[in-house]
């Protein structure tokens, strides 16, 4: 593991007096980035401390930092230009924000904007996104749910990280609502299939991974390399429609069940913030081809919550487990996505798949958690199988040691589905 700097030091403190809370999720060894606006609508660049954003943009316009000379790569209100320039600007910047928000910093002049009264964008152009499958538990559930349980892992699983393209186009910020989806659908005692709502609206608990540098088309990389081209991470919520879902993954996999709204927290936690807490993927049962190897521990120990309200109710806590559990890490992913060659480039996301962990309560979906329906959650408004209109969704990620580095929320209220009849 490389070695750690000042930034980790856990007895820093920040002159921003919240970032010092111990159950804040932006402490100074934080400093997770993020696109954000006031009331004049102006999208810039910035960083979470405690309850504040530092305004990123207005320090780059006025000098302070420049991270790449000549250049302003924070006025564009959105972060690819900076991720861009590599993991050595990423590092330096991030050390001069720490150096400036240390409680030791002989200045103070920081322009900041409270985070309750800024809204919130998607930090990057998402240039395309490609969702994986890569928890051993989620694999193994759902596969003994409607195959042999025997033999719920595909013959390919133990030996690649199963993934597929999805829709860059769809995926929005934290509290954009969700509208229910409709698709295709043919209950089993049917002979064909109808157009109609979804009724079996679902979640999967995610980390995305957000590309900060590509490789060249026809260059594949290596496990270190991998890691070192992820700029950070955010929580994601696939949203899933399991109806459409089944009636038309095969032969080719998801579609339109999974093409109509993915959701992503509002900031990035960089790996650098969260290299203290990596951790190493768990046992292999099967020796993986050596170009996925790894010499380091590159997955994290994250803990992981979902919540769910009903319309107008306190929400209930439905999951909780931890990214650790991952079979798959992130790098191994990236490294295989770029095996054939394939380009990968700044502001492109990865989705880990659902993270699920071995013990009940640690599932990651409701198709999980209730198992494809049987076994109903509740919820202060009565039981839930899927999801119903007017319910949301709130996933929370953080990891725990001598200082808390969160994600903050990822949040989404499903909205109800349009009219089919209006389709004709």
């Amino acid at each position: 593991m490389p070695p750690l700097n000042a930034t980790h030091d856990p007895d820093r403190r920040s002159w921003v007096a919240r970032a010092n809370d111990p159950d804040c999720d932006f402490p100074i060894q934080n400093l997770p980035w993020g696109v954000f606006s006031e009331a004049d609508g102006t999208r810039r660049v910035g960083v979470a401390i405690g309850d504040q954003i530092v305004d990123v943009t207005a320090l780059e316009a006025d000098g302070v930092i420049e991270p790449s000379p000549g250049a302003r790569v924070f006025a564009q209100g959105v972060l690819n230009p900076f991720m861009a320039l590599g993991p050595a600007a990423w590092s330096a910047t991030r050390a001069m924000l720490a150096d400036l928000l240390d409680a030791r910093a002989p200045t103070r002049d920081v322009p900041l904007v409270p985070q309750a009264g800024a809204e919130m964008h998607l930090p990057v152009f998402v240039r395309s996104y490609t969702d994986f499958y890569a928890s051993r538990e989620h694999a193994t559930n759902v596969g003994s749910m409607f195959r042999d349980p025997e033999n719920a892992l595909m013959p390919n699983w133990l030996h690649v990280p199963i993934g597929y393209n999805g829709r860059a186009s769809s995926v929005v910020v934290s509290g954009t609502p969700i509208r229910r989806p409709l698709g295709q659908v043919k209950p089993p005692e049917d002979s064909a299939p109808q157009l109609a709502p979804s009724a079996r609206l679902d979640i999967e608990l995610e980390l995305g991974a957000v590309i900060g540098v590509g490789n060249p088309m026809g260059q594949p990389v290596t496990t270190a390399q991998a890691y070192d081209m992820i700029f950070g991470h955010v929580l994601l919520n696939d949203w899933s429609a399991r109806d459409i879902q089944v009636w038309e993954y095969q032969p080719l996999g998801p579609f339109q069940s999974k093409a109509f709204g993915t959701s992503i927290s509002p900031w990035i936690v960089t790996c650098k913030a969260l290299a203290p807490f990596r951790t190493e993927t768990p046992p292999r049962e099967l020796p993986l081809l050596p170009y996925l190897h790894e010499d380091a521990p590159n997955n994290f120990d994250i803990c992981l919550e979902v919540e769910l309200a009903p319309q107008g109710g306190d929400p209930v806590k439905i999951s909780r487990t931890n990214y650790r559990h991952m079979y798959y890490s992130a790098a191994q992913q990236l490294a295989h996505h770029a095996l054939s060659g394939c380009p990968m480039e700044t502001g492109d996301l990865l989705g880990s798949g659902t993270i699920s962990g071995p013990g009940p309560g640690s599932q990651g979906s409701l198709l999980e958690l209730t198992w494809n329906g049987r076994d109903p959650i509740q919820t202060r408004a009565g039981p839930r199988r899927f999801l119903c209109d007017g319910d949301s969704v709130t996933l929370k990620g953080w990891c725990d040691g001598p200082y808390r580095i969160g994600f903050g929320r990822c949040e989404g209220t499903i909205l109800p589905a349009l009219e089919p009849a209006r389709l004709g």
